[in-house]
């Protein structure tokens, strides 16, 4: 099994910054993609931003120029820069990763999500 665990959500202003990261751990051989979704109450999953082992990134319209994914490959680490935050950024923000363990099984795995709260 994979786990993952996020952390650094919080509540912040309106224009304010946040990082978030997100550590995988368990039988990994290796993980070609990691990536955040978030999801608000009474809305529908959407993901934000994705992240290839390569360095290739993909973000969702609405968080460009404003949002930053990166990664640690050695360290199965992911992060999310977060600036200049709106109130309609609020939900909870969960960590996702694709990868394959040592056998060549592939997997999808996801954490427990960290709060993002953005209001006065």
């Amino acid at each position: 099994q994979v786990q993952l665990v996020e952390s650094g959500g919080d509540l912040v202003q309106p224009g304010g910054s946040l990082r978030l990261s997100c550590t995988a751990s368990g039988s990994i051989f290796s993980i070609y993609a990691m990536g955040w979704y978030r999801q608000a109450p009474g809305k529908q999953r959407e993901l934000v931003a994705s992240i290839t082992s390569g360095g290739s990134t993909n973000y969702a319209d609405s968080v460009k120029g404003r949002f930053t994914i990166s990664r640690e490959n050695a360290k199965n680490t992911v992060y999310l820069q977060m600036n200049s935050l709106k109130p309609e950024d609020t939900a909870v923000y969960y960590c996702t990763a694709r990868g394959t363990y040592y056998s060549g099984t592939n997997f999808g795995s996801w954490g427990q999500g960290t709060q993002v709260t953005v209001s006065s």
